[in-house]
């Protein structure tokens, strides 16, 4: 046991075929090389028509090359970490315990035996305590039993319970959320008590029933009964609005709602549901239950709340009051816990006696339980969590991204490495707090929560999570490497956590809009990693950030998906002919890419009709969302629009749901995404047709026909967006293209031929 104190508490080892990679990717650069030499040695003279097309598509060749680069750096040199949580029990052991154990095997087991049960006790005394923050803005949006399924999966974890404290921030102000979590504060008692005493996986009720085998016994039967009639409850008044006099009467926290005129105008609530100090908390069992707060910060409509950045602040403020946790874990409140042991994988890297005094944040990946067995929007993000945020841990630390993250508190507090290296070094001068009551706490609590306690203070920018950005996460986590910290990426083999994805393709679209937008919006300002990050991170994770920093810019491609093809209508080449040899190189980085690209995915285990998918999504993100996003940023920068934040519907009817479910594509409502996406499946369908007359009546063989490859690029558009011919003029469901689109996307199909052929 002696020789195990000082072994390390996880692991790091290298992604796998590297080598191979780093030459296929000489090989893509070396096409590049030619493609650009073809590009520059054969542009057509300043009398030529179609010089303008070919240096817009020789700028836009530069750009995706640039980004191809940013990539590379990313995919370089990814890692991976594993944990040994059997040591963590071992961790903080004294040499005089160790002493007295080794002694003791010698004299008796079972001496042995009741000092190492002693011993093992004294370790989970010592654990760091865990302040784990859930958040929810809107119970229409995010349904409050979705929200306390989340809840209650935290408060089971395999961690001594008087060491955790669950928090619920309520930005919705909601008297329904309130009496939903006080019904599960009832439940946990009972929930609590049995998974531990069956272990079961993963923790969220509703997520056990649903995948578990039908309960044969008497206890399984009675807890699935306790919370079918909780779920029933709390659904019934959620369709009804509110919460009937009757249940009010149950709890004095629903006196707070008296005041409340709206969910935007109403002062600060805190109500301590389980005090985890009392001794008489307990389960069924007789085990000690965790603290559970909600807590509604104060709302004035004259005051800025600063979203969910401005929510998270709060809890900050308000659980350093209450239980001031050393480890802070924060997830959305459809993001249940799927492993129970995530928070000791979590502290074999914060504890780590080489290494743990320097992480600020461990970022668990983020999966998704209702993806499609194909992923029709690709939304599981795979190649992002199982490749590139490993490869910028690779480069100096992961990103955050907002949900399922342990943070540091003091990284989160404003301190840098520096500074909490200086304070840890101190002695510390331990005060025993007097108790106070839960009344009194929850008094003292709320000036902590309320709209005028930031003002002239650090909150937002120094201090929390910052303010400004539709994407706060990404700006904290860059604002913390700056910091002098680092953080840990760490992708267990039993998902951390699981959420939902959107159902439908708007929702997808205007998630990705709000990344990109917000992402660039970092960029543009005072935080750009290359300026900010300047000789405080690593050259690597400067450029590593810029992988989405820069998704907008992107949007370029749609040059490459409108410019070939009129081009093509109007008999303008701009690739060269399939005899001759500078083709080579356009069909080997095309092709190499998509290969790779498909190779990729597969190990990341996804399909091949999951990898067309993809592509599909590739191709409608850079044309839509990734368009806006950089519209909507230059407009701010004008100063005509304003930062807002859109929640993303976690609930959709049930016919929308069917249909995703069957993998087909929902467009169903009218929106100018649409009515592009549109426009360029039309625009390529008449310019493939163009383009296949030019190939089969021009009395030339295909090897000297300098418009196969345009030909292939709108045959391939044409494709892709099979979806979308089928949901103008085939599809009767609800989910096909409005008429108004149709008409729309005709309209300006017509338009753009009419000008490049006149």
């Amino acid at each position: 046991m002696g020789n195990n104190e000082n072994l390390p508490l996880f692991g790091t080892y290298p992604a796998k075929g590297r080598v191979p990679f780093r030459v296929f990717a000489a090989t893509i650069f070396t096409g590049i090389c030619l493609i650009f030499v073809y590009r520059t040695r054969f542009m057509p003279a300043k009398e030529e028509e179609g010089r303008r097309a070919w240096i817009g598509l020789f700028l836009t060749e530069i750009w995706f090359t640039i980004y191809w680069f940013i990539t590379l750096v990313v995919r370089w040199n990814p890692i991976y970490r594993h944990t040994y949580k059997d040591r963590l029990s071992r961790r903080s052991l004294s040499h005089k315990y160790v002493e007295l154990c080794n002694i003791s095997v010698n004299k008796s087991e079972h001496c042995a035996s009741l000092i190492m049960k002693y011993v093992n006790r004294y370790d989970e005394k010592i654990l760091p305590g865990i302040d784990i923050f859930v958040c929810t803005a809107d119970p229409t949006v995010e349904p409050p039993v979705m929200v306390i399924n989340t809840v209650l999966s935290a408060m089971a974890y395999n961690y001594p319970p008087e060491k955790m404290s669950v928090y619920l921030s309520d930005d919705g102000g909601s008297d329904l959320t309130f009496y939903a979590l006080l019904e599960a504060s009832r439940f946990a008692k009972h929930w609590l008590a049995f998974c531990h005493k069956f272990k079961v996986e993963p923790r969220s009720p509703d997520a056990y029933f649903r995948t578990a085998s039908q309960p044969v016994d008497e206890e399984s039967t009675s807890i699935k009964k306790l919370y079918e009639d909780m779920k029933t409850r709390i659904e019934r008044t959620t369709k009804e609005g509110r919460v009937s006099e009757e249940l009010r009467k149950q709890h004095k926290g629903f006196r707070e709602w008296d005041l409340v005129s709206c969910k935007r105008d109403h002062q600060p609530i805190i109500q301590i549901l389980i005090d985890g100090r009392d001794p008489k908390a307990v389960d069924s069992e007789g085990q000690r239950l965790p603290t559970l707060v909600y807590l509604a910060r104060e709302k004035r409509p004259q005051h800025h709340h600063n979203f969910k950045a401005g929510a998270m602040n709060a809890l900050i403020r308000v659980s350093s009051r209450i239980s001031n946790g050393d480890i802070i874990l924060n997830v959305d409140c459809d993001m249940y816990s799927n492993n129970s042991d995530s928070i000791r994988d979590a502290l074999c890297f914060f504890l780590d006696e080489e290494k743990g005094h320097e992480i600020a944040f461990v970022q668990f990946p983020q999966t998704f339980q209702n993806i499609t067995k194909n992923d029709v929007y690709s939304s599981s993000l795979r190649v992002i969590m199982q490749v590139e945020l490993a490869g910028l841990d690779s480069n100096g630390g992961s990103c955050y991204i907002g949900t399922g993250c342990f943070h540091r508190r003091e990284s989160l507090t404003g301190k840098t490495y520096k500074e909490a290296t200086k304070q840890d070094g101190k002695s510390k001068n331990v005060k025993t707090k007097t108790r106070e009551s839960v009344d009194i706490l929850e008094e003292a609590c709320k000036a902590l929560a309320t709209c005028t306690y930031e003002q002239n203070t650090q909150w937002g920018k120094e201090m929390g999570l910052k303010y400004g950005f539709p994407v706060e996460d990404i700006a904290t986590g860059l604002g913390i490497h700056c910091k002098g910290w680092r953080s840990v990426y760490f992708c267990p083999e039993r998902k951390g956590f699981l959420g939902a994805v959107p159902a439908t393709l708007i929702q997808t679209l205007v998630q990705h809009k709000r990344w990109a937008e917000g992402d660039f919006q970092i960029f543009l300002s005072r935080l750009c990693p290359l300026l900010h990050g300047f000789k405080k991170i690593p050259i690597g994770l400067q450029i590593s950030y810029c992988i989405y920093f820069l998704w907008p810019i992107n949007c370029l491609a749609l040059y490459y998906v409108l410019v070939p093809p009129l081009c093509l209508l109007r008999g303008i080449s701009l690739f060269p002919e399939m005899s001759n040899p500078w083709i080579l190189p356009f069909v080997y980085v095309f092709l190499g890419n998509r290969a790779y690209g498909l190779v990729e995915l597969l190990l990341c285990g996804g399909t091949l009709q999951e990898w067309l998918n993809d592509q599909r999504m590739w191709v409608y993100k850079r044309t839509t969302s990734y368009l806006f996003a950089t519209i909507d940023n230059f407009l701010k920068i004008l100063g005509f629009t304003k930062a807002g934040f859109n929640l993303t519907a976690k609930v959709v009817d049930e016919d929308v749901s069917q249909r995703y479910e069957q993998e087909l594509i929902e467009f169903g409502t009218s929106s100018p995404m649409y009515t592009i996406l549109a426009t360029i499946a039309l625009l390529n369908a008449f310019c493939f047709v163009v383009g296949l007359k030019r190939l089969i009546l021009v009395q030339q063989p295909l090897a000297l026909n300098s418009f196969v490859l345009q030909t292939v690029l709108c045959g391939l558009l044409v494709f892709i967006n099979l979806p979308i011919f089928q949901a103008l003029f085939l599809r009767k469901d609800k989910g096909r293209m409005p008429t108004s689109v149709m008409y729309q996307s005709i309209m300006f199909t017509l338009a753009g031929c009419s000008i490049a052929l006149y």
